[in-house]
């Protein structure tokens, strides 16, 4: 169970970064690696992506 919580951990932090990023201050090859990591996180289904948010006590404001 610990490693379930670690890997929501992980997530809820890495979705709380993408939501925070300006693209237009980073090189491509970095937008295109958060590309790839937002488009991985979004293919979650959104129960999973809110205890991972809730995990990392983090939200995202839309």
């Amino acid at each position: 169970m610990r490693e379930r919580e670690i890997l929501l951990k992980i997530t809820g932090v890495a979705a709380g970064l993408i939501a925070e990023l300006n693209t237009a201050d980073l090189p491509i090859r970095t937008v295109e690696a958060a590309d790839l990591l937002a488009t991985t996180i979004n293919q979650l289904p959104e129960e999973l992506l809110q205890d991972a948010l809730d995990a990392a006590h983090a939200t995202i404001i839309e």
